[in-house]
């Protein structure tokens, strides 16, 4: 039997978790993912990684979150997985320039029939299948391997930087590319948020 305080101080009691205000619910949650966090940081998890993870929707299963933290570590300590935050970071800092300087978000789909450059579409492609795999990996609750579908982005992220201008004169095609860089910054949502990664 689970005991709240109701809105007048009187002690509530609840049968099960379903009787539970959703309020006090979340509340509840929030505490002890506070205390997690604080946790994880005495253990030596970098803050950083503990807030990418809990920036993510849905978030509620402790375990889990432990797990992913651990896994988002491992990945970023290794080349693909530090040169992919260069590669994310390039993107999100472009889109943040030019959406702010346009006023609008870039967040619809880009459009296959406008990617012109073969490497374009294979970042589209490339992109795709990892979210999907990612997800499917996540679902099964193997974060490593979640991660490791993440590298196969990083060499396109990089061909993609190398070969293509994202600004150019044509106006749709610009907005279709700056559309394809935060398709790179939704793949990488799958795992964490990576705007929260530092250094």
């Amino acid at each position: 039997m689970f005991v709240g305080v109701s809105s007048i101080n009187r002690p509530a009691k609840f049968d099960n978790w379903n009787d539970i205000p959703k309020a006090v619910a979340f509340d509840l949650l929030a505490f002890l993912a506070d205390r997690l966090k604080v946790q994880l940081r005495e253990q030596g998890a970098r803050h950083d990684l503990v807030d990418a993870v809990f920036a993510l929707e849905g978030q509620d299963d402790l375990l889990l979150i432990v797990r992913r933290v651990e896994a988002l570590g491992k990945f970023l300590d290794t080349e693909d997985g530090k040169n992919l935050l260069i590669g994310y970071r390039r993107a999100a800092n472009i889109l943040r320039d030019e959406e702010k300087k346009d006023n609008r978000t870039y967040s619809d789909a880009p459009d296959p029939k406008l990617l012109r450059h073969s490497i374009e579409k294979h970042l589209w492609n490339t992109v795709q299948s990892t979210i999907v795999e990612a997800n499917d990996h996540i679902g099964r609750e193997d974060f490593e391997s979640a991660m490791e579908c993440l590298s196969t982005l990083r060499t396109a992220v990089d061909n993609f930087f190398e070969a293509v201008t994202v600004n150019v004169d044509d106006k749709a095609l610009r907005e279709n590319r700056l559309k394809l860089l935060n398709e790179i910054r939704a793949a990488t949502r799958a795992v964490a948020d990576f705007s929260k990664i530092e250094g």
